[in-house]
Order: C-alpha cells, then structure tokens, then sequence
C-alpha cells in the first residue's frame, strides 16, 4: 500500500456537509483534503433534496404526534413514512430509541437543541454567501408550513412558541394571510386551514452551492481525491489515535495520514465506524424528490412550503421547482420506487395544478442519514484524532454551513490553535 500526503485534516465525504467543513477549516489555516467516492462533489444525499434552509423544519420526527401518524399510514404503500421489516438489528435499535424519544419533554429538548444550531448555521451559510458571492437560485422570502387540519394548526402553536424562545421568529397566518402571502395557493384556498410562517428561512439549491464552494476549496488549497473510496480507519490502540484512512482510488490502493480525520460519510458513516468500535445510530431514510420545469405562464409558488399532512417541501429554484419528502426505513436499497414519486406529483397537483409542466417532472430518490432524535453527531468520538460530524437526516442543507463551522472550533480549541 503506498503512503499518502500528510494534512492536518482528512475528511471523508463531499455532501454539503464535508464541503463545508473543509471551507472553514481551510480558512483556519488547516492543511485539508478531502476523500470521495463520487467524481465529484454532491452527487448523492445532497444532489436533488428539498432546497430548505429550514430554522423552522427542526421539530424532530419524534414526537407525541408521531405514533397516531405512523399507525395511520401503516398499510399504505405510498405513506409519507414507510417502514419495511428487515432481519437488521441496526433497523429495529433505530425504532426503539424513536419511539423513546417521541414524550412531550424530549421532543421540546431536542426541538430546542437543533434550532440553536440551525440559527447558527443559516447564519453561517449568509456569511459564506456574502464572501464567495456565490449564485445557487437562493431565494430568502422566507418558509410557510401549511395545514389542512385545524387540529394540526393548533398543535403548531405548542412547536412555533418553542422555536421562537430559541431564536427563530414564526408567526401564524389565517388562509387569507397565506394566500396572500403565496398568491399560487389561490387554486386550493379551501383545502387549507392555516399556517405557520418563518420569514428569515431561505431556499437554494445545495447541489449548486456545494459544487460552487468545493470549488472554491480547491483554489484555495484543498486536495479533493474524487473516485476514491475509503475503506477503512488504520487505529493505533496503544495512541488512542487513527493512524490513517485506507483508500481504493485511481492509482489502486492508498494510506492517507493527517493529524485528525473527520467523517462526514452520511448513512454509511455508521457501518464504515463499526469496525473501530464506534456504533452510531444512524439509519438512512430514504427520500425521493420530483423536478419541475417551469415557466413564465405557470403559476408556481415563489415562497418555500411546507405541507404538514404529506410532509413534502417546496423550493422554487429558478425555472425548477422541487418538491422533497417521504421516509423509507428499508435499508441501504437506493432503488428509485416510481409508484412513491407519482404520489408526490398528485399532492403537488393537487395543491398547485397550474405549476408547471408535469409530463417532463424528474425522480430522484437519496439516503438521508437519521439518527432517532434528528439531532447529528457532532464533535470528537473515543479516538484522540477522530471527529464526527454526521447523522443530519433531513436537515444536511440547513444545518451543514453551521455544523461545520463548529466541528473546526473544536478541533482548534483541542489542538491550541485560534478557532
């Protein structure tokens, strides 16, 4: 096996989230390098999501609403959550933290605890914005999270108090306020019972964003090994240290060194830590997202949305709109379900059936990291050099700038270095 360069920093993975993490740590002074799989940057989790920079979105899954929901929707194949049985203990360790974690108590905390960092990282991602200049269909009209039912809308008054305590200002809007405030629901007024609105939430495209800014790493000094995968952590145990990172790339087989190594693998951070004795628990939700084109005589929704009953996420993103959502607990399985991403085109038309051309709509489908509590793992983890910043399920696009940033104000703090 052939030795690698030295860095202070190896991070692994190319998702908004090790890209950002790259950015700021290079900007600290660190000799950085990043190791991807892809022969490129974001082209899985972070390629066609559902474009919310979303302070607004943090309510975790778990939540005291969360069990009626799923019991609701078992049995139905196109259900905004699906659970498929497997023969995993990862899967089933998964539900039962969930279902711990959905108390009234638990939900509050861990609303509160990603809102913080939310609000951080929306501020971080203003910052990178206003320095790079960066053009990524950004739009900052704010996010309405729409009901159709009235005793959903009541429920959100308990959530929106909770997230304006800690930072992100949300106020409810009557039908008449939402239409007025997105003229495009004009179609189908009388479907809805409400909203709650976030003005100071923002939309873009993170694929645009993540290739822009992993460019902009590189021209200042960071080293992107694309096509090259990492295949394991070589652990000193004596040193309490990760000695390096064996690689599979275009030159064959590599060692790469560096001072500390981050993992920002998305859901295959936790089979790739096992090895190391480092159990996350992580599991991937697979989501599926549809593509709009659009055009001047649509009638497509300017502001970001979000529809509470389907849990689906709108995102103008110039002449596209996207529509994102659904959760598939079925494992590591990428295989795009046509029969999910149709229901998705018959909620959207539905609720905005003049928005664009439907018969040349594009599927995706990606595995999105979630931990139990939505919360990432974020910091050092029982090795000296090793640092997690992983697990942000539905929130990598709001919360990766922030998340990042944070991750590189440790490591400085813990190497005597100025954060």
């Amino acid at each position: 096996m052939k030795g690698g360069q030295d860095y202070d920093l190896i991070i692994l993975g190319a998702g908004v989230v090790g890209v950002c993490t790259a950015y700021w740590a290079q900007r600290a002074g660190l000799s950085t390098a990043v190791i991807e799989r892809q022969p490129a940057p974001a082209l899985e989790t972070s390629f066609a999501n559902g474009g919310q920079i979303a302070v607004s979105h943090a309510e975790p899954w778990a939540n005291p609403a969360a069990l009626r929901r799923i019991l609701k929707w078992l049995g139905e194949s196109d259900a905004p959550l699906l659970f498929r049985p497997r023969l995993d203990w990862w899967q089933w360790r998964w539900i039962a933290s969930f279902l711990v974690n959905c108390t009234r108590e638990r939900a509050a905390d861990n609303t509160g605890r990603i809102v913080e960092l939310a609000v951080r990282s929306r501020d971080m991602l203003r910052e990178i914005r206003e320095r790079e200049h960066f053009d990524y269909d950004q739009k900052t009209l704010g996010i309405a999270h729409f009901f159709r039912d009235r005793k959903e809308l009541d429920a959100a008054l308990h959530t929106a108090e909770i997230m304006s305590r800690h930072g992100c200002t949300t106020r409810m809007l009557t039908v008449d306020e939402l239409v007025e405030l997105e003229p495009a629901f004009a179609d189908s007024r009388s479907q809805l019972a409400g909203a709650s609105y976030s003005p100071d939430d923002e939309s873009g495209d993170a694929y645009r964003f993540t290739v822009a800014l992993a460019e902009r790493c590189a021209s200042m000094g960071v080293d992107f090994h694309y096509g090259t995968e990492a295949l394991a952590l070589e652990t000193d145990t004596m040193a309490k240290n990760i000695a390096g990172v064996e690689c599979r790339g275009p030159r064959g087989y590599l060692s790469y060194r560096a001072r500390d190594v981050a993992v920002s693998l998305g859901s295959y951070s936790a089979p790739f830590l096992r090895p190391v004795g480092i159990r996350l628990n992580i599991y991937p939700a697979k989501g599926y997202s549809i593509t709009v084109p659009t055009g001047d005589g649509d009638y497509c929704p300017a502001v970001s949305l979000t529809d509470d009953e389907y849990k689906l996420v709108y995102s103008r993103l110039g002449d596209r709109l996207r529509v994102a959502g659904t959760a598939e607990l079925s494992g590591y399985d990428r295989t795009l379900n046509r029969r999910r991403c149709e229901a998705i085109v018959r909620n959207v038309q539905q609720v905005f059936p003049r928005a664009g051309r439907f018969d040349e709509v594009q599927y995706w489908a990606g595995l999105r990291p979630a931990t139990p509590t939505n919360l990432p793992y974020l910091g050092r983890k029982k090795y000296d050099n090793l640092w997690l910043n992983t697990g942000h399920g539905t929130l990598g696009w709001t919360l990766g700038a922030g998340s990042g940033k944070r991750l590189v104000e440790e490591l400085s703090v813990a190497r005597g270095l100025h954060p």
